[in-house]
């Protein structure tokens, strides 16, 4: 029993430091996040997104960076958008993008494994994309096409619905900087901040959980066979093979799986399994499910299969393009191990993260912000838009 509660709490403390570690990053990632999520309205999203054209999926991308969800939200959102008239492919890239693309991800993954994980997380996203369009353009039939729009208008629940429905933006009229301006910025950006978060505290902390018992409890010896450590040449060939399955099975999403990144770079995968193991947060099995639930069963396969392709692509050209560039790190020092916080730099601006955290929640909860707690869960077919949001929207 002393042994098994010696274990337990080695895990729980790395769980705890890498947790220290990063809380100023996603606090600030998702306040930066909030507040352009308050001024860009989710009308003018569907709006650009009706085709499948190279320009429109740009703006797809664009929007889906600044639009950042924890994974479950991004595909009721992307399901919303195609039943609003988005194109099918624009709605899948905005989906990969409000994930992977988000600064609070790029944040993170430099804070624990490396700045070189961050650029290739920005390099290969766009990869997956184009990858992505080329292969709806030439595998996606009209048929499976019109079958998974009648699924689509069927409404069936997933997860999030009512986070993806909601429409917490400034309703005012006028430009980015006037609306931003306005009385009701703040508090948009309060409800905005505390309603991701919401979202996607539970795969935070679970894939922080993860990763610190991974990190206590499995040994390097394990990790060296499976990414074939002592064979070069097979382990770059395997690693964004296996990147993506470790992620379907981990049932971690959104940010909550890159403290595992860290732990798997650490056991020896490859530079290119580390990106499309980062990329798999929207093929979990969960997430699967959502899918079937969605668009039926045929696409549900169809988008395992196109999204495991680019993955895996993207990740040997991110292993070939920083390999020759000679940025991938020589060093395996992703800090999931350090099971210690200090009084530094990352101290300080946590407090100061903290501080702003508070003032958002005060004012969440000033302005009436609870009670949308509530309709997180909600139905597909939920409009919670400024008529259901409270009042007092201009509360000092």
């Amino acid at each position: 029993m002393r042994s098994l509660l010696d274990a337990l709490g080695h895990a729980l403390t790395i769980s705890a430091s890498m947790t220290w570690e990063i809380l100023w990053a996603l606090i600030l990632g998702f306040a930066l996040s909030a507040v352009i999520q308050a001024v860009v309205r989710r009308s003018t999203i569907v709006k650009l997104l009706g085709d499948d054209r190279p320009r429109t999926l740009v703006i797809a991308t664009g929007f889906g960076a600044v639009s950042s969800s924890c994974s479950y939200a991004a595909v009721a959102l992307a399901r919303s958008l195609f039943r609003k008239g988005a194109s099918f492919t624009a709605a899948m890239v905005f989906e990969i993008a409000s994930t992977n693309l988000v600064v609070e991800l790029g944040i993170i993954l430099a804070l624990l494994i490396g700045w070189q994980f961050t650029l290739a997380e920005f390099v290969g996203g766009p990869i997956m994309i184009v990858l992505l369009a080329l292969m709806f353009r030439l595998f996606l039939r009209k048929r499976l096409l019109d079958a998974a729009r009648t699924q689509a208008d069927r409404g069936l629940a997933g997860s999030m619905e009512g986070h993806a429905a909601m429409d917490m933006t400034v309703q005012d009229k006028g430009s980015f900087a006037q609306r931003l301006r306005s009385k009701q910025a703040v508090t948009s950006i309060s409800h905005i901040f505390i309603m991701e978060w919401a979202a996607v505290i539970r795969d935070v902390v679970i894939g922080l959980l993860i990763a610190g018992a991974v990190a206590a409890w499995v040994p390097d010896s394990f990790w060296r066979r499976l990414f074939f450590v002592h064979h070069p040449l097979l382990a770059k060939i395997w690693g964004p093979l296996i990147g993506p399955i470790v992620g379907l099975l981990s049932f971690v999403c959104s940010i909550g799986n890159v403290p595992l990144a860290g732990v798997l770079w650490n056991g020896g995968i490859s530079f290119g399994g580390v990106t499309s193991f980062i990329f798999a947060d929207l093929i979990i099995l969960p997430i699967l499910v959502i899918y079937q639930k969605y668009y039926g069963t045929r696409m549900m396969l169809f988008i395992l299969g196109t999204f495991y392709a680019t993955m895996v692509l993207a990740g040997y050209v991110v292993e070939l393009l920083f390999d020759g560039l000679g940025l991938v790190p020589s060093v395996r020092n992703a800090k999931v191990t350090e099971a210690a916080i200090h009084w530094n730099y990352t101290s300080i601006l946590n407090i100061a993260a903290l501080l702003l955290a508070a003032g958002l929640i005060y004012r969440f909860v000033r302005t009436g912000g609870v009670p949308m707690l509530k309709m997180m869960g909600g139905t597909p077919d939920s409009e919670h838009d400024r008529n259901d949001r409270p009042h007092d929207m201009t509360a000092p």
